[in-house]
């Protein structure tokens, strides 16, 4: 099964970029060789510029606290494990923690380091880090593999409590998801969006692999839709016009 996201909201949207970003650069750090420790560093410039946005910082921050006062609601109810809940609100406090505790921006640090800054800006032009370029980057990459990895822990580690907090975020947000199997007739489908109680933020859509169809998700606050679409690595991707089911879960 392939698992399909679609956010509602541009927070949502930013969080499940950065996430994507920072589960890119754990792939990437405990590698050897220089090309992934550079893939690294452009994933880095990456994370720098999608937490760039001024709010971004106090958005999480509110989640998380809004996340505390929910979850603090069920206490003594006699469905809820206490041991779990204390375990849960004690996670959410320390990202509070960590991430109010920062000054500034998520990473406002590296702006201070030329040599990153440097390049940052050559990163953006095609075959802009050959060696003739950036001598000392040349001379980086051929260091050993484990001063690089000191090096890159030492950059992204002002991003940890950013990464966490989002992660943590995400993990409550998908948990309210019920999943459940339907399916899209002439490989289209439709469902409303309950009008009351929490305003649903994330679609996850499972779709099993061996059909090769490729979902297109389109949605608004009332409605959210979906049209299967053939795998076609030309780029016409016509349209599916088969009954298909797959997995539906809307996280509130």
């Amino acid at each position: 099964m392939i698992l399909y996201e679609y956010p509602f909201n541009e927070r949502i949207r930013t969080y499940l970029r950065l996430e994507h970003l920072f589960g890119r650069l754990g792939q990437l750090l405990p590698r050897d060789a220089p090309v992934d420790h550079h893939f690294a560093l452009v994933t880095l410039f990456e994370v720098l510029e999608a937490a760039s946005r001024a709010d971004l910082k106090s958005d999480v921050l509110k989640d998380l606290d809004r996340q505390k006062s929910h979850m603090a609601g069920f206490r003594g109810n006699p469905a809820i494990s206490e041991a779990s809940l204390d375990a849960l609100l004690g996670r959410l406090e320390d990202a509070f923690s960590q991430l109010s505790n920062q000054q500034g921006k998520p990473g406002h640090e590296l702006a201070a380091n030329d040599w990153l800054m440097a390049l940052r800006s050559r990163t953006a032009i095609p075959g802009g880090t050959c060696e003739f370029d950036l001598p000392s980057y040349h001379a980086w990459q051929h260091g050993q593999s484990a001063a690089r990895r000191t090096d890159l822990n030492r950059w992204i580690a002002p991003l940890v409590p950013l990464a966490g907090a989002i992660s943590l975020l995400l993990q409550l947000l998908r948990d309210t998801g019920k999943p459940k199997m339907v399916m899209a007739m002439g490989g289209q489908f439709q469902i409303g969006l309950p009008q009351q109680g929490r305003t649903v933020q994330l679609l996850r859509l499972r779709l099993d692999e061996s059909m090769q169809l490729v979902p297109e998700v389109s949605g608004n606050r009332l409605a959210v839709s979906v049209r299967l679409l053939h795998q076609d690595v030309e780029g016409k991707q016509p349209a599916a016009r088969v009954d298909a089911p797959f997995e539906l879960a809307l996280c509130a």
